[in-house]
């Protein structure tokens, strides 16, 4: 995470003994300068004792709490906060989870990092942080932006791995944590955390685990399975992945190949070496791997027809891509690579109007996606 610098906008203040506050909660330790967040109407060096109002001295310790982490006052700013605000918490959980709700990032960023403040050892709040990263490199992902998305995933790994440190341990960390690493096709970090998911909760029966428990447990032996069955978390399946994303493809389809040898059945394996192959334009052979993913079981994967429909294109078969992309659409409907891919279609096929219609479609789910935008401008200019 990259925030700006909002301790500017922060003054330290020593309080004089005979200042008072109205607001009886706030119990001040006057030999402790006290964090003033600064008014929009005050000018450089310009600070008047008499007009400060103790919402200032909270939104200060708010921002300190967020942005100051080796503050040397940070308990006894704390303690100020809730003896004042006994139900931050709860408001600013709340809010966290509207504004990442509206993706409002910045702002729920900034609300996740001052309960890491002010609740620093609690493996939910660390948790929830957690999750709203891995949203936000979602969102920066579909949106084209994969710098920052990679760097929010970063920084998502690092407080998923600090939430499954917590003692006593959560088990919810596990299991959102194993979803993560299922994104980031690192099987068998998954496959390790949805069995410690399960030996955290054996012991838990149905009834006090309710329904959404039971899903989960059901869900993550189902993972498991489907990891153990496939080899997924075999060691060439595993460099491959890596050595394709991080660029050495070639390398990286070595190891795929060898993996294929003993697990020909696999559609995630015939989809990595698609996926390989495409991103060095080798169209036919990356169509091939492909349609094989899709004959060993990919076929529920919208991403499988994606990228089959990039490499038809790119062969020039412009009806077939159309037909698998609407496919890759039926499975998920959503997905704005998909409907980007239907926009760039739609141009090849020289349907400038139903190429502006679906570059309109992505920014109205996310109005970020800096590729739908320059498209959408280019057909726009050319009109």
């Amino acid at each position: 995470m990259n925030p700006k610098t909002p301790l500017e906008s922060v003054y330290f203040i020593s309080i004089p003994e005979n200042f008072e506050f109205s607001n009886a909660a706030l119990k001040i330790d006057r030999t402790i300068p006290l964090p003033v967040q600064k008014k929009d109407s005050d000018a450089p060096g310009n600070f008047n004792m008499e007009e400060l109002a103790p919402e200032q001295i909270l939104a200060g310790i708010l921002t300190v709490l967020a942005y100051d982490h080796h503050n040397e006052h940070l308990d006894y700013y704390r303690s100020i906060i809730k003896q004042a605000r006994p139900g931050i918490e709860k408001e600013l959980t709340e809010a966290a989870i509207l504004k990442t709700k509206n993706e409002d990032w910045d702002l729920a960023e900034e609300l996740f990092l001052t309960l890491k403040g002010l609740l620093p050892d609690d493996p939910a709040v660390t948790l929830n942080t957690a999750l709203f990263l891995d949203q936000r490199a979602e969102s920066y992902r579909r949106s084209g932006l994969h710098d920052d998305a990679d760097a929010y995933d970063n920084d998502a790994a690092e407080y998923y791995k600090e939430a499954m440190d917590a003692e006593p341990p959560l088990a919810d960390a596990f299991f959102n944590a194993g979803f993560f690493y299922l994104k980031q096709h690192d099987f068998s970090e998954a496959k390790g955390c949805f069995e410690t998911y399960l030996a955290l909760t054996c012991d838990i029966d149905d009834k006090e685990l309710g329904e959404n428990g039971i899903y989960k447990k059901e869900r993550a032996q189902e993972i498991i399975d489907n990891i153990t069955n496939d080899n997924m978390d075999d060691q060439a399946f595993r460099n491959a992945y890596k050595l394709i994303s991080s660029g050495q493809e070639e390398k990286g389809l070595e190891e795929i190949k060898k993996f294929l040898q003993t697990n020909q059945k696999v559609w995630n394996a015939w989809f990595l070496l698609g996926w390989g192959m495409r991103r060095l334009c080798r169209w036919e052979q990356a169509q091939q791997a492909f349609l094989q993913a899709l004959s060993c079981g990919g076929d529920k994967n919208a991403d499988t027809y994606n990228e089959l429909a990039i490499c038809l294109m790119e062969l020039g078969n412009l009806d077939e891509a159309k037909k698998t992309l609407l496919k890759a659409f039926a499975i998920s409907p959503e997905d704005t690579k998909i409907i980007s891919n239907l926009g760039y279609l739609a141009e090849k096929q020289g349907n400038k109007e139903e190429a502006q219609k679906y570059f309109t479609a992505v920014l109205e789910f996310d109005p970020n996606d800096i590729i739908a935008a320059s498209e959408l401008a280019k057909l726009e200019a050319s009109n």
